[in-house]
């Protein structure tokens, strides 16, 4: 279907200007003053923004942890991305102990056809086993596959936590493969160690998951990270910063200009470790890895993504129940499955407390948001942007509209919202992916399977509209 825009506010990472965009066979194809075409449907966008789609580069869906699986699959995980302006996202695929690369990614293929989703999907690969299963000549061949992204998790010890020559190695790989680093970064052997005695003196409520990882044990994987990869020349992206001391040795790279990039996530910069106090035990809906920080910190966050030393807010949705999968294991913070729900609201919040309140602009939100997401993980000029020829990803998002974020109206499986209560102003009107609409008027228009598997390019390799890029 042909689209014409008609009068919106165009806002990109550097534009900001009132046009209309003409899209056909799901592409960008005109934008200009009172355009003169023929559409086979007309939006009016008149006091409305219109700006490129949301790119969420984290997130886990149907992803089996702490004795549980993530309770948002690919269709429901997705609907509720795109009714908060989200059109793309790059889920995790892990690896398995013993699963090949290729049996992992399958797994995940299978997810994607079996629940289908309603906007584009990626996926990283995150390394868990070099031992038993996947090894590093079929790691460098999934850059071939569009797979061009290696995450792994410096904490989780006896889980998914990977040493330090496993680390190294895989940075090696990207180097050769023109692939993308991804770490999580906490001291997992440290942390082991405060857990343990920490338990042991019989302190296991909730807020002592945040008091057993204290920010220094961030800090230090991250620099430690930092340095592994520019020993191994390989770009690095150091996910879910949480707290100043971790965004000091990244502020520092980029200042010396290497090849490192940060992001951290909605919740960091509204939640605080007094939530994890809350009584009957429900501390637990916060707990998630690194820990809510002290309120303190918050403001380190806004201040490092405004200067850009920090350059994407993600979501790292990863959605359990209360209390029926945070409490599976029982109730020692230890055992609490890690991870909290938050793909609807990112924009929301961002906008209301970010745009609306002056501490980043306009065109620096559709850059953490999308722009920089689209660049970093070989999205880009095909997504994350308002340009001819880029696929017709796009939010029409109403600025003035109000309203109140409740577990009760959004549209994800968990069954709570860690913004519970909140009010907010700005939210979409019209969703659209590659041209077609996803999102209308608070209403779910499209069916499962309008969203596609997406390859991605090569870090810092353009991504081109072209059939070969989507299967």
């Amino acid at each position: 279907m042909s689209i014409l825009i008609k009068g919106g506010r165009i806002i990109t990472a550097a534009d900001d200007y009132v046009a209309d965009v003409f899209i056909a066979n799901g592409t960008i194809s005109t934008i200009g003053q009172s355009l003169d075409v023929s559409a086979e449907r007309t939006i009016d966008a008149t006091g409305k923004i219109v700006m490129p789609g949301a790119i969420d580069p984290h997130t886990h869906l149907e992803m089996f942890f702490g004795g549980t699986t993530t309770c948002d699959d690919f269709t429901s995980g997705t609907t509720a991305a795109a009714f908060g302006g989200t059109t793309t996202l790059i889920d995790f695929c892990v690896q398995t102990p013993g699963d090949t690369f290729a049996e992992a990614l399958a797994k995940y293929h299978e997810k994607i056809e079996r629940c289908k989703p309603v906007i584009d999907v990626g996926f990283h690969i995150a390394v868990t086993d070099l031992h038993t299963g996947g090894t590093l000549e079929d790691l460098a061949k999934l850059p071939d596959e569009g797979i061009t992204s290696y995450k792994l998790f410096m904490a989780y010890k006896g889980a998914v936590m990977v040493d330090d020559a496993t680390l190294f190695k895989v940075m090696q790989v990207a180097h050769e493969t023109g692939a993308l680093v991804m770490v999580h970064a906490e001291n997992g052997d440290a942390i082991d160690i405060i857990v343990k005695e920490t338990v042991a003196a019989g302190n296991t409520d909730p807020v002592w998951h945040a008091r057993s990882r204290p920010m220094e044990t961030e800090a230090e994987a991250t620099n430690r990270a930092i340095q592994l990869a520019r020993v191994a020349d390989a770009p690095l992206y150091v996910v879910h910063v949480s707290c100043q001391p971790s965004v000091e040795p990244i502020a520092l790279a980029r200042e010396k200009g290497w090849r490192v990039w940060g992001e951290s996530c909605t919740q960091y910069f509204f939640i605080d470790d007094s939530m994890m106090e809350a009584p009957n035990w429900e501390g637990a809906k916060y707990i998630y890895t690194p820990p809510p920080r002290p309120k303190d910190q918050q403001e380190h966050l806004w201040k490092a993504i405004r200067s850009d030393v920090l350059s994407a807010v993600s979501t790292d949705h990863c959605p359990f129940n209360w209390p029926e999968q945070k409490g599976i294991n029982g109730r020692e913070f230890q055992v609490v499955p890690n991870g909290g729900p938050g793909i609807e609201n990112r924009l929301h919040m961002l906008w209301t407390f970010g745009v609306g309140t002056g501490r980043i602009t306009p065109n620096r939100f559709v850059e953490l948001v999308s722009t920089n997401v689209a660049k970093l993980f070989g999205l880009y000029p095909r997504k994350g942007t308002i340009a001819p020829g880029s696929d017709a990803d796009i939010v029409i998002w109403d600025p003035n509209k109000k309203l109140t974020i409740s577990a009760a109206t959004h549209h994800t499986n968990v069954n709570y919202n860690l913004f519970e209560g909140t009010e907010v102003t700005g939210a979409p009107e019209v969703v659209l992916v590659r041209g077609q609409v996803i999102v209308e008027n608070d209403e779910l228009v499209a069916k499962p399977g309008a969203g596609q598997f997406v390859k991605r390019a090569r870090f810092g390799e353009d991504l081109l509209a072209a059939p070969s890029a989507v299967v």
